[in-house]
């Protein structure tokens, strides 16, 4: 469906703060009816304008270059004082009827471009959009039960998945968010589903609630997990060798890095990450 890599504009429509750090906002563009499919987490990548632009400024997409390297190349070749910052997300949902794109902002306060975006969006905003494509979509592993496991910038992708779920499958969700005011509802499974959510503020952590979990993760045969890098790879590493998982029953993505930005380049670990997961056919 659409390009490789489809390169876009899209405009704030709406804008809802769901949670006291979670800003849901709405985007629309002519173009999503033909970029958008009904699956779920459906990964793109929005450009944020740099301070005094209105509009970020976007090298231009050429038909011969379906797979963007020659447009990330001139992407690079923006000075750093004018090139967008980029960052990942997952669609939340799409509305055909009002052909309207829900994306989740995290806010961490000062933190980041992101952060500081979405805290002040306003209807009218405009953003760059790359992808999402079709080409990059992973089939989610075969299951009875399935173990969902992410922090608070996973659950858009956690709610995708529950809804994609078919019918008889159950899941168990393991999510961990800074505190209670963190909190939303979330899809149910169509075969059933259980929620866990774990606190920061309590010093709870996501891999260590899925490692004390014993018997409350029996009948489990395949896991999603999303999230921190370094809680993803721990998460990932417990349910193969301990609980004994078929690597290719364990679909998993880091999302971010700590201490680190997606401007950051990769250190070692993340390498090593990468040959692991390429090791696996991912």
């Amino acid at each position: 469906m659409g390009q490789a890599l489809p390169v876009t504009c899209v405009r704030v429509t709406d804008v809802e703060r769901i949670t006291p750090r979670t800003a849901r906002i709405g985007f629309t563009a002519d173009e999503l009816p033909g970029l958008l499919e009904d699956r779920p987490d459906q990964q793109l990548k929005l450009c944020l304008p740099r301070a005094g632009q209105t509009v970020p400024r976007l090298p231009e997409q050429h038909a011969d270059d379906p797979y963007g390297m020659r447009w990330y190349e001139s992407f690079l070749a923006i000075p750093e004082a004018e090139r967008p910052w980029m960052r990942s997300f997952t669609v939340r949902s799409y509305g055909r009827e009002r052909n309207v794109m829900t994306v989740d902002f995290v806010l961490h306060g000062e933190g980041g471009p992101a952060s500081r975006w979405g805290a002040a969006a306003r209807a009218g905003d405009v953003l760059g959009m790359v992808g999402p494509s079709s080409l990059y979509a992973r089939p989610l592993p075969a299951a009875r039960r399935m173990l969902l496991a992410g922090d608070e910038t996973a659950l858009p992708a956690i709610a995708t998945v529950l809804e994609a779920l078919p019918a008889g499958a159950g899941a168990v969700v393991f999510a961990e968010v800074a505190d209670a005011g963190e909190e939303r509802e979330l899809p149910s499974a169509a075969g059933g589903s259980e929620v866990r959510w774990v606190h920061r503020d309590r010093g709870g952590s996501l891999a260590a609630a899925v490692r004390e979990a014993g018997p409350g993760l029996d009948g489990v045969d395949a896991a999603w997990v999303a999230g921190e890098a370094s809680a993803v790879r721990a998460l990932r590493r417990h349910l193969v060798e301990e609980r004994r998982l078929p690597r290719a029953a364990v679909e998993f993505s880091g999302y971010w890095r700590r201490a680190l930005t997606q401007d950051d380049a990769p250190t070692e670990e993340d390498l090593a990450w990468a040959a692991e997961r390429a090791a696996d056919g991912r």
